[in-house]
């Protein structure tokens, strides 16, 4: 209960000034009843749904829209705020000085400035309408991002071999099935030689992805679809009533990447073969930085691969490759990994700019880099989890050509 006091206390707080702002732009009570409302019903909303009982042990759709449009409506505060607050510390200070250079035996703090308040509501509304754009759509805005990736030693059947990954699915925020048909179907078009899923099928249970399996069972590729684990799928995030229930749940998981036709690499490996040639496909369970589980385990899952071998290996967490794959004594050509979602919130414009809070915890955190003759694709993840929307951060279906060679060539 003292949680739900403190967070009234503080979104109140911030939402005060935001209430200043709006009798000062307008003398229309009615706006105003209507604000305190909606924060009422926002707010509200928030604890009813994150105190019902069990159910709060899961990230359901509906807690997540309630911390979706909490997120937007105290964004227009947390702009609102600095800008008033700013304001007021002026007036003060210009009321103090009226008074000293006055002589004056009273002391009158100058009237709020409309046109301030209209700047910081009219600033607030960016990432108002922006959060709200991504809860309706921002989340089904998929994007196919491609690269050609050169390297000496690629073997010569395998030159223009196309991969596709996708990763963090996260099933259990899915609600519109025709826009998860739609990327689906989208997967399919890239036409490429093998599909690569980098692990977070669910949120938590297993039975979150039975509604999708359906859909996900129609991903297809010649060399097939190979898959790994991430955080998300051994079930670390639900207080379960035994342990038993959880290694249910897991075994659940795995099975539905049986079912699905996935090929699920638990520490282990495949070799994909061409015209004599073949490359190493090795999958790790998830190894994570910091507090996250460090089940994957290199060298059991590269145990029978040669040290020629082109090597492409399935991480789910990025922070893998920057604190073991490159210390590592093997050289591994090519990985690919999700986790971070970019945050699902930042900005992206090609060339210019790339940007997401989620940087300051992650190095290594969307898209394609190069260290020690190494690649590592961070794919910026299929589906969503807490906000339920992506606002700059668009989820991902990547493409990517091996090329035989140099780009310098």
């Amino acid at each position: 209960m003292l949680r739900w006091i403190i967070l009234f206390v503080i979104v109140g707080l911030f939402n005060f000034y935001t209430y200043q702002a709006l009798k000062t732009i307008t003398k229309q009570s009615w706006v105003h009843y209507l604000y305190i409302i909606i924060a009422i019903i926002v707010i509200g909303n928030v604890i009813i749904q994150f105190s019902m009982g069990s159910e709060g042990k899961v990230l359901s759709p509906a807690k997540s829209y309630a911390f979706g449009f909490l997120l937007a409506f105290t964004s227009i505060s947390l702009i609102v705020v600095p800008i008033l607050l700013g304001e007021d510390i002026l007036r003060f200070l210009v009321g103090l000085y009226d008074k000293i250079t006055n002589s004056s035996d009273s002391f009158a703090i100058p009237s709020r400035r409309k046109f301030i308040s209209q700047i910081a509501l009219a600033l607030a509304a960016i990432p108002f309408g922006s959060l709200l754009y991504g809860m309706y759509k921002g989340k089904y805005n998929f994007k196919v991002l491609s690269y050609e990736l050169y390297f000496e030693d690629l073997p010569d059947a395998f030159d223009g071999y196309r991969i596709t990954q996708i990763s963090d699915l996260h099933s259990g925020s899915f609600e519109n099935r025709e826009k998860i048909r739609y990327a689906v179907d989208l997967i399919n078009r890239q036409e490429s030689d093998v599909i690569l899923f980098t692990g977070d099928m669910v949120n938590n249970l297993s039975t979150e992805m039975n509604p999708w399996k359906n859909l996900f069972s129609q991903l297809s590729a010649p060399d097939g679809v190979f898959s790994i684990l991430g955080n998300h799928d051994y079930g670390d995030y639900v207080d379960w009533d035994t342990s038993e229930a959880k290694d249910q749940n897991f075994q659940e998981v795995v099975k539905i990447h049986k079912e699905l036709g996935y090929d699920l690499l638990l520490n282990e490996h495949r070799f994909l073969q061409r015209n004599g040639d073949r490359i190493a496909i090795i999958g790790v369970e998830n190894w994570g930085a910091g507090g996250f589980r460090k089940s994957g385990d290199i060298d059991l899952a590269s145990k029978g691969v040669h040290k020629d071998d082109f090597k492409i290996l399935m991480s789910h967490d990025p922070s893998h490759w920057s604190e073991v794959v490159l210390k590592h004594d093997t050289h591994y050509h090519l990985t690919l990994s999700g986790h971070t979602h970019g945050m699902q919130f930042g900005i992206e414009i090609p060339g210019l700019v790339k940007w997401s809070p989620v940087k300051w915890r992650y190095r290594y955190w969307a898209g394609i880099y190069k260290e020690l003759g190494q690649y590592i694709n961070v794919n910026r993840g299929f589906g969503y989890l807490g906000y339920p929307g992506r606002v700059g951060i668009w989820p991902e279906i990547t493409v990517i050509e091996l090329k035989k060679g140099s780009n310098d060539t």
